[in-house]
């Protein structure tokens, strides 16, 4: 039994805007889905990190949950900028029950546990800003992450953001004081593709181990870290 991560799946069944023109993700769909069955059994749980689908809201959205569905193993996903199907925790649960989607979890003000540790993770926020509206979403996505790490019930905690809270060139403070805080030692991140990826930092940082997961950057290849 395995924990895996994967992020930006940006899958599009019911609507069109498939990602195969972008460069490196020709056929990724069924990129995904080899690799996926290649490594996940069905006692394996995969955490994605965000921009799941393109889906603008649960009519469009339910053929892509039906394909991560039938997928090997337990899914537990959250939140990307893209995510504009995303709805309030009691809306998506009951909207995964009404269609029989039991192997898929919302991680949103909750935290999992999976294999001896607890999965916890938000949205995260890219960078500090003076905009009045940035700081108010920064401020939330501070407060969901704690509240996640608060629900945690293992010592060992992995945190999952989309947006990366450090890059080379910069970094999110208020993110980063909370991990500091819950004394978290891993965090893997989504988002950064193509030319942003030579942002990401796949290394340790005060004291934090990050890794970028975005599909392209693992080759569509769900990435074992436990």
């Amino acid at each position: 039994m395995s924990i895996f991560a994967i992020a930006d799946t940006h899958l599009s069944f019911g609507t069109d805007k498939p990602m195969d023109s972008f460069p490196g993700w020709a056929d990724y769909v069924n990129r995904i889905e080899r690799n996926w069955r290649k490594l996940v059994t069905e006692q394996d749980t995969v955490v994605i990190a965000g921009d799941i689908s393109w889906a603008m809201n649960f009519t469009e959205l339910l053929p892509d949950m039906q394909f991560l569905h039938r997928l090997p193993g337990q899914k537990i996903i959250l939140k990307g900028n893209h995510d504009y199907w995303w709805n309030t925790a009691s809306k998506m649960n009951r909207f995964l029950s009404d269609n029989g989607l039991d192997t898929i979890r919302i991680l949103h003000n909750n935290a999992y546990t999976v294999e001896g540790v607890s999965v916890c993770g938000s949205r995260g926020w890219l960078f500090d800003s003076e905009e009045a509206n940035d700081e108010k979403v920064l401020n939330r996505e501070v407060g969901r992450l704690r509240f996640s790490l608060a629900a945690a019930e293992c010592e060992e905690k992995l945190v999952f953001l989309h947006y990366p809270p450090v890059t080379t060139d910069t970094q999110c403070g208020e993110i980063l004081s909370v991990l500091k805080e819950f004394g978290i030692t891993r965090c893997y991140y989504g988002h950064l593709h193509g030319a942003a990826a030579a942002l990401a930092i796949d290394d340790t940082v005060e004291g934090i181990r990050f890794q970028l997961i975005s599909c392209d950057r693992l080759r569509f290849m769900p990435l074992l870290i436990k």
